[in-house]
């Protein structure tokens, strides 16, 4: 075995199909499909309009979200952020976290950093008053 493996993002499983949410959402996850011992990454894209259909946190992993085009927001613990293509966001495990697409939509580039497996889920994050597009 060589030390390095090249893989098209497109050779990775689409994960959202197995939970019943594609087509408006694409998520395909390389950690596992290269082996990785640790770290992560993957690649999100959403429809317009899509909102996370849950909201997540972490134990030890840190992560960094690349917007790759079009925009949207995120949810930050309590705190809402406007994101726009080429942004960078950088979450720390504990901060609970959701997206949700602009009109043009949202597609993300995701690393994580640390130990991974240790996600938290939250089907309730948004808040109530703000009906889900999930």
């Amino acid at each position: 075995m060589t030390g390095w493996q090249k893989k098209s993002i497109d050779e990775l499983e689409n994960s959202a199909e197995q939970f019943g949410l594609a087509p408006d959402l694409e998520a395909r996850f390389g950690r596992k499909a290269l082996g990785m011992a640790g770290g992560g990454f993957s690649y999100q894209q959403m429809a317009p309009g899509l909102r996370s259909a849950f909201g997540h946190r972490h134990g030890k992993q840190d992560e960094i979200y690349v917007v790759l085009s079009g925009g949207g927001r995120a949810r930050l613990d309590d705190d809402e952020v406007a994101l726009e293509t080429h942004d960078v966001l950088y979450v720390q495990p504990e901060t609970w976290r959701a997206f949700e697409a602009g009109d043009d939509g949202l597609e993300l580039f995701v690393c994580g950093f640390g130990e991974g497996g240790d996600a938290e889920m939250d089907a309730e994050f948004w808040p109530a008053d703000q009906s889900s597009n999930a």
